[in-house]
């Protein structure tokens, strides 16, 4: 498959067809035609683009779908933008103009297809609908077609976000929860022959071991609701020193701080703010979590704490730098470089701190290694 967009000048275009042009081709198409008829009796998502990416083409599920009366609402556009997906606008040139578009399995099939090579491939894109984040993911088609004389590209497409998002829960849910559970079995037969002594350290350990079962399947459910739109926030009045000194405590103790060390930098003075306390801590967590898997064996993480005007900035801190590629993904569901089944842990911050009227955003370079930072208004809740 083709590499970064930007090496094809026609991606970076603002290039689009004329009116004159879009009624022409699309009436090549037109859905009283026989072949055309069928493909608007098909279930499968199916558009038909022209040599600058456009629609000129689309049958009726993708028309149902999007929840428009018909064709003609988005004859012209690009596919990114017809989803809504949040790259469509970072350039004048629209979809596929974008950094990020680099990265798009849509885009570079798109590219492929131009080249006269039929590809298949798999899409994912986020999108804000009704203030919530949601993730897209589709197994997309591209395929050449040359028609009375010009070029075209069959792009059809399923979606598959659902299918998706049930495997991936599965798999870490199986995956963490199991490792937890064994863990509590180990210490369970070691019982069996203990030394009455440290009787105490295992019944300990094991109590952990459960919370930390219970803490995961709590975790899966938040963002189980979060996902369904069906998560409810919980505010409360907390004191920030109080607040982060807890977090600290309780991740300096997980597994992943294991060798690493964590430096936590308070504010001057105490004051109070709004939040949910459990789903922010949900947050914060999965940031030090994050932030210790991408840290070497003692070397340190830093989480701190400012009042930026009407908002509460939270950040963690590592010394590591994520390559470019990644970064341009880092927010995508089902997206991971720690193997197959992995692939919430960003996500999740963005999805979750919607709730929280909060936003999450990073920097990544060698002057200042990695930054995750979490803002939320200090008043949360009032809106």
């Amino acid at each position: 498959m083709s590499s970064l967009l930007s090496e094809n000048p026609r991606f970076q275009s603002h290039q689009r067809a004329s009116l004159e042009d879009l009624h022409r081709q699309g009436s090549q198409f037109s859905a009283d035609q026989l072949p055309f008829k069928l493909l608007d009796s098909i279930p499968t998502l199916l558009a038909i683009l022209n040599s600058q990416r456009q629609i000129v083409f689309a049958n009726r599920a993708l028309v149902d779908l999007l929840g428009v009366d018909n064709i003609s609402q988005f004859i012209g556009r690009r596919p990114g933008e017809i989803f809504t997906c949040e790259h469509s606008n970072d350039m004048p040139s629209g979809c596929g103009g974008s950094d990020a578009c680099s990265t798009c399995g849509a885009a570079l099939a798109l590219l492929d297809a131009e080249a006269g090579q039929p590809q298949v491939t798999e899409c994912r894109m986020n999108r804000m609908l009704s203030g919530q984040l949601e993730a897209l993911e589709m197994e997309v088609w591209a395929t050449p077609l040359d028609f009375n004389g010009e070029s075209f590209t069959v792009f059809a497409l399923t979606d598959v976000s659902h299918r998706k998002w049930r495997n991936l829960m599965e798999k870490l849910f199986f995956h963490d929860v199991l490792n937890l559970v064994g863990t509590i079995k180990g210490f369970a037969e070691f019982l069996q022959n203990y030394d009455p002594s440290e009787k105490e350290e295992i019944y300990s350990l094991i109590n952990l071991a459960s919370q930390q079962v219970i803490d995961q399947v709590q975790a899966f459910r938040t963002l189980s609701a979060a996902e369904k739109r069906e998560l409810k926030v919980h505010y409360e009045s907390l004191s920030v020193v109080e607040f982060l000194e807890g977090i600290a405590e309780i991740y300096r103790h997980h597994d992943a701080a294991r060798e690493r060390n964590l430096e936590v930098e308070l504010p001057e003075s105490d004051f109070l703010f709004s939040s949910d306390r459990v789903l922010l801590a949900r947050i914060l967590g999965n940031m030090l979590i994050n932030a210790f898997e991408a840290t070497p064996a003692g070397e340190t993480v830093k989480l701190s704490c400012h009042r930026k005007s009407d908002e509460l900035c939270f950040s963690v801190q590592n010394p590591g730098v994520i390559p470019q590629p990644i970064q341009l993904q880092i927010f995508q569901r089902s997206f991971s470089t720690k193997g197959p089944g992995r692939g919430l842990g960003t996500y999740s911050l963005r999805l979750l701190s919607g709730y929280l009227e909060g936003k999450v955003s990073f920097v990544s370079n060698d002057t200042q290694g990695t930054i995750f930072t979490a803002s939320y208004p200090l008043e949360g809740g009032t809106h």
